[in-house]
C-alpha cells in the first residue's frame, strides 16, 4: 500500500534495500533527446477530448480517459503513453529500465522508472500538450459488458488534468467534467459485471503520517487514513478493463505477456473469514470474498483492516508468456488480464502493448519486444518483491515512529489471529489503525486491552503484549 509521510527519513530504506532514486547524467540526456520513433504509424486523434485523473501533484501521467455514450451502450476511449516511442531498442535507456523494472514508490520520493525528462515530461500526458499514445477503444454494452475493442497508435491533446478530490466534489456537486460524465455509471457497471462480481479486489485507503504539536513532551506523529474516493475506484475499473480486453485479445491469438494470480487456497479463504469475523463483518458461508469486499467501506479502521487483510488473498501473483503452456486467469480481476497500462511506471506494460498492436494490426511482434521478453519477465519478478519488501518497510518505520511516544501505554486491541502454542497473536489496534504483533495469546475475535512494549524506530519493529500491565 502506498503510505504517505511528513518529516521522515526514508533514505536508511532505501539505503538497505538498494534503491537508487537518481539517474547517471548520460541518461537524462538520453531521455532528454530522444524523440517519437513511431510518428509516422500515428492516427490524428487530438480532437477527442480527453482528460487525465490523478493524485494532486503527480506529473507521470499514463492514463486518460473519454466515455461516450452509445445507442446501445457506452464507448470508452483510454490513452495509454506510449513509452516505446522514446526507448531505443538496445540502449543505455532501454537497458537501466528493463534493471528498475518499476518505479518504486518510498513516500518522501520515489524511485522512478525512467528520468523526468520522459516520465513528466515528453511521455507524459499533461493537458494542452499533443503527445504519442496507444489508444484504446471499447464498445461496452448498456450492461457494461465488451462488445468489440480497437488499438492503435495515435497523437492525442489532454483537455484537462483533474485530481481525484475536486472530481470528486464535482460528482457530488453533479458537474463533473464532460468527459467523464458517464465514468460513474461505468465504473458501477464494471464492478457488477459477471466476471468481476466474484473476484477479489481491493479498495485500500493511504494513510498519512502527520505530526503534531505536544505540550508535555514536544512533537510527536499521528496516523491518519485518507478517504478512499469512489472516483478513484471507478476510474480503476476503466484500467482494468482495458488489461482484461489486452488478455482476451493476446490468449485468443496465442502469443502476449499475462498477469497471472491464482486464487486463494480453501485455508486461506477460511483464515480470512476468520478474521473478517473478529472485524465485525460477517460474511455468509455462500457469499464469495470478493462480493462481500465490495460492500466494505475501506474509510473505517476496521473496513481498512480487513482490506488489508485480504491481500493475503492474492498472494502468487506472477506474469507469464502466453505461448508457455495453458493461459492463467487472474483471481484479482476474474478474467484473462494483461498491464498494459501503466508504462511510465511500470516495464512490462510497453512491451505487452507491442503484443496487442501486433495482434490488432495482423503483424509480427517486433523482434525488439521478442529479444528482451524472457529479461522483462525476470525484472518483473525480482522488483515486485523488491518494491512489496520497500513498501513494508516504510509502513513499518512510520507505524514505529507514531507510536515510539507511546510505550508503555495501554490500547484497544481486536485479536484476529491466536496462536496459543507459540504465546503470539495479530492484533489490529484501533487507534492509531495499525495491524501488529502481540506477545501472549488472547482468544481471537476478542476485543482486548494490550500495552506497547516495544517501539523501535531503528528496526522498524513493534510489540504489543497481553495481558496488559
Amino acid at each position: 500500500m502506498k503510505l504517505y509521510a511528513a518529516a521522515l527519513d526514508f533514505d536508511p530504506v532505501a539505503e538497505e534495500f538498494g534503491v537508487v532514486r537518481g539517474f547517471e547524467p548520460h541518461i537524462h540526456q538520453e531521455a532528454a533527446t530522444a524523440t517519437d520513433r513511431f510518428a509516422a504509424q500515428r492516427e490524428d486523434l487530438s480532437h477527442l477530448p480527453f482528460v487525465t485523473i490523478d493524485p494532486i501533484g503527480s506529473k507521470d501521467l499514463d492514463q486518460a480517459v473519454l466515455i461516450e455514450a452509445t445507442d446501445n451502450g457506452f464507448l470508452v476511449h483510454y490513452a495509454i503513453a506510449d513509452v516505446a516511442a522514446f526507448v531505443q531498442p538496445g540502449s543505455e535507456l532501454e537497458a537501466v529500465s528493463i534493471a528498475r523494472g518499476q518505479t518504486i514508490y518510498l513516500p518522501d520520493a520515489p524511485a522512478r522508472l525512467h528520468p523526468e525528462e520522459l516520465s513528466e515530461g515528453a511521455a507524459s500526458l499533461l493537458a494542452g500538450e499533443l503527445r504519442p499514445a496507444v489508444v484504446w477503444s471499447i464498445q461496452l454494452d448498456s450492461l457494461g459488458e465488451v462488445q468489440s475493442s480497437t488499438v492503435r497508435r495515435a497523437m492525442v491533446q489532454s483537455q484537462a488534468r483533474l485530481d481525484y478530490e475536486q472530481a470528486q466534489q464535482d460528482l457530488e456537486a453533479g458537474k463533473l467534467h464532460p468527459s467523464i460524465v458517464h465514468l460513474p455509471e461505468v465504473g458501477r457497471l464494471r464492478q457488477e459485471s459477471a466476471l468481476r462480481r466474484d473476484a477479489v479486489n481491493l479498495a485500500i485507503p493511504s494513510q498519512r503520517v502527520v505530526k503534531v504539536p505536544n505540550e508535555e513532551a514536544g512533537e510527536h506523529y499521528e496516523i491518519v487514513i485518507e478517504p478512499r474516493l469512489p472516483i478513484m475506484d471507478y476510474n480503476s475499473e476503466i484500467s482494468l478493463l482495458c488489461g482484461m480486453v489486452a488478455g482476451d485479445m493476446m490468449v485468443q491469438a496465442g502469443h502476449g505477456l499475462l498477469r497471472t494470480l491464482a486464487p486463494a487456497t480453501p485455508e486461506a479463504e477460511a483464515t480470512f473469514r476468520a478474521e473478517a469475523k473478529a472485524l465485525g463483518f460477517e460474511i455468509a458461508p455462500e457469499q464469495a470474498i470478493g462480493e462481500f469486499l465490495q460492500g466494505v467501506d475501506p474509510n473505517t479502521p476496521q473496513g481498512m483492516a480487513i482490506q488489508r487483510e485480504a491481500q493475503k488473498l492474492l498472494r502468487g501473483s506472477g506474469y507469464v508468456s502466453v505461448h508457455n503452456g495453458t493461459p492463467e486467469v487472474h483471481a484479482g480481476v476474474g478474467g484473462y488480464y494483461s498491464h498494459v497500462t501503466a508504462p511510465l511506471r511500470r516495464l512490462i506494460d510497453r512491451f505487452a502493448t507491442e503484443h496487442c498492436l501486433a495482434i490488432a494490426t495482423n503483424t509480427e511482434v517486433p523482434a525488439w519486444v521478442t529479444a528482451v521478453e524472457e529479461q522483462v519477465l525476470e525484472s518483473m519478478k525480482f522488483t515486485s518483491i523488491h518494491a512489496s519488501q520497500v513498501d513494508n518497510a516504510c509502513l513499518d518505520l512510520a507505524e514505529a515512529t507514531v507510536l515510539k511516544f507511546w510505550e508503555g501505554q495501554n490500547f484497544q486491541s481486536v485479536v484476529l489471529t491466536s496462536e496459543p502454542e507459540k504465546n503470539q497473536a495479530r492484533l489490529f489496534i484501533l487507534n492509531p489503525p495499525v495491524l501488529a504483533k502481540c506477545s501472549g495469546a488472547p482468544m481471537q475475535g476478542t476485543h482486548q486491552e494490550v500495552t506497547l512494549v516495544k517501539a523501535d524506530v531503528v528496526k522498524r519493529e513493534v510489540l504489543f503484549a497481553w495481558p496488559a500491565d
